[in-house]
């Protein structure tokens, strides 16, 4: 059931199966249920879903993690969108939490795909009105999906964390790679503490393989937090931690908003100098990763607030903060 506005427009929680304590989570935070759906694969694989009641002229929300299978929760989200458009749902917003094929967002070298720029194409034509996401790889990719996003930030709720945690004047928040600078910068802006960066060499001989890593900036003595938008194999994150130890740092922190935590994920930060490890639950733990090093943040009344605010035509905005 969901709850209604004067105007009567119904908000309407649709959930996909990968992450069912998320969005159990979510519609608790909104006072509302999700709506019970009926889906299954066949046998050779092909995905069926069939919403259970009626659900003409709501503002549909549908919600899927993207965790492993990727390919798999990415097609039920579509053909959940699919099925609302054909039902003739009023508005419909895709919230993916976790953005897939993210880091696919331009071409590196010639014959490659823009996967991310795919994924919005075809949100939008199964029939998205809307998007709603969390911590973006690159804030290019709102520009792939042709109508509104809404660009969620989990710094607030992962610094809220660090802050309660540790003593912020002893500090150092550190860039595992250049790329991530402007993200530490956000966070330096909020626990006013200095910066650093790790300056990462890769050999051009061996794909994803990182030959060097350099640190630039006062490390030596101070709490260090590593910052970044996800960690999926931990190979950086904890090349990281031992360039910051070698170079004198004292405690160790990593803090990112998607724990992808793929393959030798847990092994290397199990065996990592780093101390905690602090999550959210864009995605759904592995069973291996609850493991004490690792704290889990919910990042579901964040998007319950979002939501709330699409359906009240509100200001997402404001959230953060920012002007209306």
């Amino acid at each position: 059931m969901g709850y209604q506005t004067d105007n009567r427009r119904n908000l309407m929680l649709f959930a996909g199966r990968s992450h069912p304590d998320l969005a159990a989570e979510v519609a608790d935070q909104l006072g509302v249920r999700t709506v019970p759906t009926s889906a299954h694969d066949f046998s050779n694989g092909e995905i069926f879903v069939r919403f259970q009641e009626s659900v003409r002229g709501c503002d549909a929300f549908v919600l899927q993690a993207h965790s492993a299978p990727v390919n798999t929760w990415l097609m039920e989200q579509l053909i959940m969108v699919d099925a609302l458009k054909r039902a003739s749902a009023k508005r419909i917003t895709v919230v993916a939490p976790f953005y897939p094929y993210a880091r696919q967002d331009k071409k590196h070298r010639g014959r490659e795909p823009i996967s991310a720029r795919l994924v919005a194409d075809l949100f939008k034509t199964a029939g998205a009105d809307r998007l709603m996401s969390v911590d973006l790889h690159t804030a290019q990719i709102q520009g792939f999906f042709d109508g509104p996003v809404d660009h969620l930030f989990a710094l607030p709720l992962l610094a809220d964390y660090i802050e309660s945690k540790v003593n912020t004047a002893e500090v150092t928040v550190v860039a595992p790679d250049s790329g991530r600078v402007r993200v530490a910068e956000r966070w330096t802006d909020r626990l006013n503490c200095p910066l650093a960066i790790i300056h990462k060499r890769r050999d051009k001989d061996v794909p994803n393989q990182v030959k060097m890593f350099e640190v630039v900036g006062q490390v030596a003595g101070r709490t260090c937090v590593i910052v970044d938008d996800m960690i999926d194999t931990a190979g950086t994150i904890t090349k990281a931690a031992e360039a910051l130890k070698a170079n004198g740092a004292g405690t160790i922190i990593a803090a990112a908003t998607h724990g992808v935590l793929s393959g030798p994920a847990m092994d290397r930060l199990k065996n990592s100098f780093i101390s905690e490890v602090v999550l959210t639950n864009t995605l759904p733990l592995p069973a291996d990763a609850r493991i004490d090093k690792i704290t889990e943040l919910s990042i579901a009344p964040l998007l319950a607030a979002a939501i709330r605010e699409v359906f009240e035509d509100g200001s997402v905005t404001s959230l953060f903060g920012g002007d209306a």
